[in-house]
């Protein structure tokens, strides 16, 4: 195993070639049941093709991928069986959040990039899609630490995620609250990487998706916990203010909780 299990914490179509926020969103067809090799290589991730895609029709349907390709591809394809309707909240969100790594990786990829966030990003896919695969998503944290290629930028939107968590959000929007985490984790690092405007978009998605978030949140719950909610994002948005990187401390941040506040 790749990527080691993560300790619980106490309170979360083909592949395109495509170099947007769309990836998010992007699926696959084909089915696999084994375990996925990651390994460094001259691009992001090199997976073996072996521990995926195995039938000859998934090979078949896949020919026009290289190895790496075919093996996220059927990555994504496993994590479709943990986004029905009749899987956990909880199973949902972390599916969701395997995917958009995927993507992210994927994304990376297709870009011929050398920077370690594609591997992050793979390797964090394949920690959840093996945990989900052995029933131990519980053993995985809702409030996940952002990586040293990374930093915490719009702590507003961190403390709307943070606080919708915190409050059960999940049960009301796990593909929403999936997706504006890692957006706000890819935005954070292509402007570590790049500048504002490139990270502009995923910024901008962030906040649609916590938009979408919260109002199934608001609509799934009474005045009283509207409330609270809305005094929550407050109490973790003075937390994680200062450390507002501003893009220019890209070395990560460990997120505190509550009861560090």
């Amino acid at each position: 195993m790749l990527y080691s299990t993560i300790k619980v914490a106490t309170y979360k179509n083909p592949i395109c070639a495509a170099f947007s926020a769309v990836l998010l969103l992007s699926t696959t067809s084909c089915v696999s049941t084994t375990a996925t090799t990651l390994q460094k290589s001259g691009n992001i991730t090199t997976i073996d093709t072996s521990d995926y895609c195995q039938s000859q029709d998934l090979k078949a349907t896949y020919k026009n991928q290289n190895s790496q390709q075919r093996a996220m591809s059927c990555m994504l394809a496993e994590l479709q069986h943990y986004q029905q309707k009749d899987k956990t909240a909880q199973q949902q969100y972390f599916a969701y959040k395997a995917q958009a790594w995927l993507n992210y990786a994927i994304h990376k990829d297709s870009m011929n990039s050398r920077s370690p966030a594609g591997l992050e990003a793979a390797k964090s896919a394949e920690a959840i899609l093996q945990a989900l695969k052995k029933g131990s998503e519980n053993d995985l944290v809702l409030i996940q630490n952002i990586s040293a290629s990374s930093a915490l930028m719009r702590p507003d939107l961190w403390a709307t995620l943070s606080a919708l968590k915190d409050s059960g959000g999940i049960a009301s929007a796990p593909r929403e609250i999936a997706f504006s985490e890692v957006a706000l984790i890819w935005a954070a690092t292509d402007q570590c990487e790049h500048n504002s405007r490139q990270a502009g978009s995923q910024f901008r998605m962030a906040d649609r998706w916590l938009e979408q978030a919260r109002e199934a949140f608001v609509n799934a719950h009474n005045s009283k916990e509207n409330v609270a909610l809305e005094g929550l994002i407050v109490r973790y948005y003075e937390q994680y203010s200062p450390f507002d990187a501003s893009g220019e401390r890209c070395n990560g941040q460990v997120l505190p909780t509550l009861d560090q506040m």
